[in-house]
């Protein structure tokens, strides 16, 4: 049987360097093909076949290539394993989120801007990471209300008024979503003045494949079994105002404390009180003195009667103060009342070369003094 004839590799490459010297269309090089194909007996299309595969590249594969490497798209997007965390002492470290109620408000609300509408009934909640123990207040705002955020806060870290509910304290860190509360230059003030640290919780999409979500884990936990087991009683009985409400979640914190820890073979309210530090528990600070952590300065203008306006309000202040340029330190007012909010404005004078011993007071929501706003 014959062969098939094929040109040797080194008359090949020969056969194009010499083709190479010539333009593309010269006649020459179709006299070259011709002399060179009767020369080892082969077709000019075989030669041209022969030259077009001369400087081909070959396709340089992995010896597998085609066969299935043990590679799962499920395994691929699978997520890395939880890395569970337990705070070595109480206190150590709280959860911090709030939550909208499932019953939505309630019928005698606080504070009502009527030009907003009903104020929205908000579940504020804090666990400690150690012993799993929940502090939740209800409070009805507009939002994600800073203000509303550092009075629960105070609430929490306070001598409760019932004495087998003895969790209290500052806490040395906040675990919280990174949202307007915690954006809040207030809040981060307020924080920095008790000595907590506020650590933020990572958006979602921020890690991977991480789903950040599950880190958040104990204290959304308390907000499902609040809204289904206390809440779902308000349908028999709702409550009519923010302080009963808060007086029947409260009933109910003091059985959910008392039931068994997630690990321990004691009440989450045990494991609190025997995992204490070693220095003991620092004391939240009095009424008056967290209000003045919390403290927004605005600037306005007074005017020449000796008044100034904000939010559509006119206060009086010292005649000496006429058209000068003062400072609004907007504030919050924590009253014994845990249900009872209200906003207070200080003016001072800028700058002030001695201290001043008057101020104007006046509560927005509530003025009772006689440097109230008028008109």
């Amino acid at each position: 049987m014959s062969r098939k004839r094929r040109l040797p590799p080194e008359a090949l490459v020969d056969l194009r360097r010499r083709l190479d010297t010539f333009p593309p269309r010269s006649t020459e090089r179709r006299k070259i093909i011709q002399d060179t194909a009767n020369l080892y007996g082969l077709s000019e299309s075989s030669l041209y076949r022969a030259l077009s595969e001369l400087a081909k590249p070959k396709l340089v594969r992995r010896a597998d290539h085609g066969l299935p490497r043990g590679y799962q798209y499920e395994t691929l997007n699978r997520q890395p394993p939880a890395v569970r965390f337990q705070a070595e002492h109480s206190n150590q470290c709280w959860h911090f989120d709030l939550s909208p109620s499932d019953l939505k408000h309630v019928k005698q609300p606080l504070g009502i801007d009527p030009s907003r509408g009903n104020p929205q009934l908000m579940l504020y909640s804090v666990v400690d990471d150690r012993s799993g123990v929940d502090y939740d207040e209800y409070h009805c705002v507009y939002g994600e209300d800073v203000e509303a955020a550092l009075r629960f806060l105070f609430n929490a870290m306070s001598t409760k008024p019932v004495e087998t509910f003895p969790f209290q304290g500052i806490p040395d860190m906040i675990y919280m979503d990174y949202g307007p509360i915690a954006r809040s230059q207030v809040f981060q003030q307020t924080m920095k003045y008790l000595g907590i640290t506020v650590c933020a919780h990572s958006p979602k999409g921020i890690d991977g494949r991480r789903v950040t979500a599950r880190a958040k884990g104990k204290v959304e936990r308390p907000f499902r079994t609040v809204k289904e087991a206390p809440e779902t009683l308000y349908h028999f009985h709702e409550p009519q105002t923010e302080a009963e409400a808060n007086a029947w979640l409260f009933n109910y914190l003091l059985r959910y404390n008392a039931m068994p820890h997630r690990s321990e073979d004691h009440s989450r309210l045990e494991d609190w009180c025997q995992n204490l530090q070693a220095s003991g528990i620092r004391q939240m600070c009095s009424r008056e003195r967290f209000c003045t952590f919390a403290r927004e300065p605005e600037s306005r203008k007074v005017g020449p009667d000796a008044r100034v306006s904000t939010g559509h309000v006119l206060y009086e202040v010292d005649p000496d103060l006429a058209g000068e340029r003062v400072i609004l330190w907007w504030g919050i007012s924590i009253p014994p009342c845990m249900s009872n909010t209200a906003r207070n404005a200080m003016v001072l004078t800028i700058p002030s070369v001695v201290p001043l011993s008057w101020a104007v007071t006046a509560a927005l929501r509530n003025p009772k003094r006689s440097s109230a706003p008028i008109g």
